[in-house]
Order: structure tokens, then C-alpha cells, then sequence
């Protein structure tokens, strides 16, 4: 099954520089709203109570942020979890009582709006586990982008296609990062673990590619590389597409059906998938253009045999 109905023969590599200097815009405004205005951290990192509670009736979020300010709690934050009788709350690290305190703290502050109230599950995260937390995502990260390095490098026999997918790669959390520090969604362990998904889902997109490329070159050594780049692309765009946007309908159900727990989650990997597919085209194959690639780097003995060619 195609998605086009002819084979394409779009120019890629011919506009590549309006996709860099897209790109860099993106990754510009990412960067500087993660350092001016940093992420809204979960208490997966911050430290903090994160309580789940459960109403016999119906119940106004807002109402309930009122109840539990009036009853001494600290910026709590506030909201509905799968029906409008579940709520949500998460406190800020500097409620330092004992768990049981916790749990009967808030149900003495809700019961004003309904005596039945029960909270169903308290964690508490302390902030020594929130830091340790978040210094493991960082190495998971870290040591995610290594491994494709070499990996890439190893697998095509040059380091040109091996920059190229390391830069797509790094293009597409920095995009997600930037998403939730704009918009100040709340970045949790399941946004990270969304963040690794779309790394490793990118890359397969990536080596797709570059694997037709290789074949290209393969049956086409003397063809100038930015053509063999195009061709390449356009065989492999109707699968990149269509297994885009299956994935992309399963992320937009999870998103707007999954409720507020799953929302982060969703959320950065419709934005990755986005902006894998993007990069998987235009960034990764270019850059490794732009770096010299030809025959001779993905097959060694390549330049040997058009030497022994020669008349």
C-alpha cells in the first residue's frame, strides 16, 4: 500500500537551507524560553504530595483549590482525573509532614464540600528522590544520544550520516522542551519517558532512510549525492507518512480521552512524531550532504573500484 499514487520526486536537499534556517528559528526560541522561563517541574523531580481523592458527587475544581488554600495548603494545583467526582492534587515540596498527616490534613479540608470525601492514593516524593530523579533522565538521555552515535557510525561506516542523526535527534526533545516550557505544562517522569520514545522512534525513521540511501548509492555510485539524498527520501516517504499518522491517531485518542494524567505524555509525543518526521527528511540526510557525503564514505572499497575503472 502507497500513500501517493505515483512515485514523488520532491527536491529535498534543493531547499534544505529554508528547513536549517526553520529549524534554528525553533531551536532558538526553544532554548531561550527553557532558560528564561525553565520547565513547570512535577514533584517527580521538585519533590512534593501528589494525592489522588475521590467525591461522592460532582465536584468544581475551582471550589476545591478554595477549600484547601483557605485550610493552610500552599499553592496546591488542582485537577479533574477521569470523571468530574476525581481530582488530582499536587502539592509544593514544602509540605513536610508524615503521610498519614497528609492524607487526614486533606480530608478534614474537603469534607466542607463533601463529608464522604476519601483520598484513594498519597505519594510523597522528597527532594533528595526528586533530584536523584532527575539526574537518572538526564544520563538516560545523555547516554541515549551516545549510543546512537556510535551505533550510526558503526552501522554506515561514516561519521558524516552518524552527525546528521545526531543532530535531527537532539532537534526534536529540544522542540518537545521547548513546548512545555512555553506553554508550562507540567514535566513529569512520563513526559521523559515520552521524550526517550520519540528519540528511539525518530531514529528508526532515520535509519530507514539512510539505509535506502545506502542501497542508492550502491546501484547509482556516479550519481551526484544530493539526487541519490532525493531519491532516497521519496521512496521511503509514503511509509514514513503512513505510519506517521497511525501512530499519530492512537497519540490524538490517548490526548483528548486519556485525561489529565496522560496529557504530557500525549502531548510530547505528538509533538515528536511531528517533528520527527520532519527531521528524519530534512535535517539528518542534509547535514550529512553538507558534510561531503558520497559513495565512497558509505562503501569504502568504492573508491578503489572507480579508480580501477578508469581508462
Amino acid at each position: 500500500m502507497e500513500f501517493f499514487s505515483h512515485q514523488t520526486s520532491f527536491p529535498f536537499m534543493a531547499t534544505r537551507k529554508v528547513w536549517y534556517a526553520l529549524s534554528g528559528l525553533l531551536v532558538i526560541i526553544s532554548l531561550v524560553s527553557f532558560f528564561t522561563r525553565g520547565l513547570n517541574l512535577a514533584i517527580d523531580f521538585t519533590g512534593g504530595v501528589n494525592a489522588e481523592i475521590s467525591f461522592s458527587k460532582t465536584v468544581d475544581v475551582e471550589s476545591v483549590r478554595q477549600q484547601m488554600t483557605s485550610a493552610g495548603f500552599h499553592s496546591p494545583e488542582v485537577q479533574t482525573f477521569g470523571s468530574s467526582r476525581d481530582i488530582v492534587v499536587r502539592l509544593p515540596p514544602d509540605a513536610k509532614q508524615a503521610t498519614g498527616e497528609v492524607r487526614a490534613h486533606l480530608e478534614s479540608a474537603l469534607q466542607g464540600l463533601d463529608p464522604s470525601v476519601q483520598v484513594t492514593q498519597l505519594d510523597v516524593v522528597g527532594p533528595q528522590v526528586g533530584s536523584e530523579l532527575r539526574t537518572s533522565a538526564v544520563y538516560a538521555l545523555v547516554s541515549a544520544l551516545i549510543g546512537i552515535f556510535f551505533y550510526i557510525a558503526w552501522r554506515f561506516h561514516t561519521w558524516r550520516l552518524s552527525l546528521g542523526a545526531i543532530l535531527a535527534v537532539l532537534h526534536d526533545p529540544i522542540l518537545v522542551v521547548g513546548f512545555f516550557s512555553i506553554s508550562q505544562t507540567s514535566f513529569d517522569l512520563p513526559v521523559v519517558a515520552a521524550i526517550l520514545a520519540v528519540i528511539g522512534y525518530s531514529l528508526n525513521d532515520t535509519v530507514v532512510v539512510f539505509d535506502r540511501i545506502r542501497e542508492r548509492f550502491e546501484t547509482n555510485r556516479r550519481s551526484p549525492p544530493a539526487q541519490v539524498l532525493d531519491e532516497s527520501i521519496n521512496q521511503t516517504l509514503s511509509r514514513t507518512i503512513m505510519t506517521k499518522v497511525v501512530t499519530s491517531i492512537v497519540v490524538v485518542a490517548l490526548l483528548f480521552l486519556g485525561g489529565p494524567v496522560l496529557k504530557g505524555f500525549s502531548e510530547a509525543l505528538l509533538i515528536g512524531i511531528v517533528a520527527g518526521t520532519y527531521s528524519s527528511i530534512y535535517i539528518s540526510s542534509a547535514v550529512a550532504l553538507d558534510c561531503g557525503l558520497n559513495a565512497e564514505h558509505v562503501f569504502p572499497s568504492v573508491k578503489k573500484t572507480l579508480l580501477d575503472s578508469r581508462p
